[in-house]
């Protein structure tokens, strides 16, 4: 009988944000009272997280004083060492503060800009301490509600400015650190700049230093959108830049519901893991996610460990499917291959180019051959509603 216990191979965190989220909204307030870094750290602990990332300003108040900020470092890694929690990830929140109202990097004033610039710098410090190897950015705030406003091309220079200039910083510290950066196709903002894992591909590579940056998908943030979000994350992988990856679950075309991992769209999660697990993805599967506003912290713990357990579950469902016989045999049957046209698959030759001058093909016979589909469609349907 299998287990769907979290393990260490994993490497499931959560945010401080997430789990310490109060459940307010934009029509209500808080329903949960805040915890402390210190008490999120032990919630996640009691779980079985591996880990906690947090934003700066999750752990600490953007004005406070350099001795407060000390004091509270010193109580989350106490709180680390007790509950043996690490820290893969850190990024900066550039997005609450009123200061952000137009953007961080891609502010037009440059006292922003150079603040934002100050923020990241001073938060990566800090991370670093912690332990984390990889930061996130996401621009929540990086894009308009008037295009008369800002000059998109403008405005990706600034962003392209501002990362060239932090991989400079890393590069000078010394530091063992990656950037992943995060697409979200709006809110806050109307439209947020480069808002597919797509766009920030083709972005990544117009900077300074490509091998240093990557991407940091979220199921959520391609579901707003409409888009398939294994698809997104199959395209990060293949271009190498598959730093860190949001978990948490989303209807199309909503608002950032955030929901428990799994929670509404079965099969689309499905194939997710079935990818990350079948190409032996290793960074960590961070659930950016909020238990409803209707728990409790008690309920909270049970949505932290629904995150979990439904990833363990479709684990070894991505397991079974590997090894059911029918739906492989349906794989072989659809994927057949006489090996006729090997000679393309090692791409242009002239040789290459001359055989396949003077081949024929049988264009009506070949496409009257049937591919299976339904059958292979439904198998996997049965399989995830427990019936085979």
């Amino acid at each position: 009988m299998p287990t769907y216990d979290p393990t260490a191979e994993q490497k499931f965190t959560f945010g401080l944000w997430t789990v310490g989220n109060t459940g307010r909204d934009p029509f209500g307030g808080p329903v949960r009272d805040q915890l402390s870094p210190v008490e999120i750290v032990r919630l996640l602990g009691e779980v079985g997280a591996y880990g906690v990332n947090y934003h700066d300003n999750d752990l600490y108040p953007i004005d406070a004083t350099p001795a407060e900020v000390d004091q509270i470092l010193r109580d989350f890694k106490q709180a680390l060492r007790d509950t043996g929690l690490k820290v893969p990830m850190a990024t900066t929140n550039l997005f609450t503060d009123p200061i952000f109202k137009d953007g961080a990097f891609t502010s037009n004033d440059a006292r922003v800009r150079a603040y934002a610039l100050q923020k990241v710098i001073r938060s990566m410090d800090i991370g670093v301490d912690l332990g984390a190897a990889l930061y996130v950015l996401w621009g929540g705030r990086e894009g308009t509600e008037t295009d008369a406003s800002k000059n998109p091309q403008d405005s990706l220079k600034r962003m392209r400015d501002a990362l060239n200039f932090l991989c400079e910083y890393i590069i000078e510290q010394g530091y063992d650190l990656r950037l992943a950066l995060e697409a979200k196709p709006n809110e806050p903002r109307s439209d947020i700049y480069l808002p597919t894992t797509g766009a920030m591909l083709g972005f990544i590579n117009t900077l300074d230093h490509p091998e240093m940056v990557g991407v940091n998908p979220e199921v959520a943030h391609e579901h707003m959108a409409g888009l398939n979000f294994a698809h997104a994350v199959a395209q990060a992988w293949d271009a190498g830049k598959l730093f860190h990856i949001d978990l948490n679950d989303q209807l199309f075309g909503r608002y950032d519901q955030d929901f428990r991992f799994g929670s509404v769209m079965i099969k689309q999660n499905f194939f997710l893991v079935k990818f990350l697990e079948d190409v032996g993805y290793s960074g960590s599967r961070h659930y950016d996610a909020h238990a409803y506003r209707t728990e409790d912290y008690e309920g909270v713990k049970d949505f932290a460990r629904g995150c979990m357990r439904t990833y363990m579950i479709l684990r070894e469902k991505a397991r079974q499917f590997n090894q059911d016989a029918e739906i492989q045999a349906l794989l072989q049957e659809i994927h057949a291959d006489d090996g006729a046209h090997s000679y393309l698959n090692g791409g242009y030759s002239s040789d290459a180019v001359s055989r396949l001058r003077n081949e024929t093909f049988d264009r009506v016979g070949i496409s009257q051959r049937g591919l299976p589909y339904e059958r292979l469609d439904q198998l996997t349907m049965e399989l995830l509603l427990g019936v085979r």
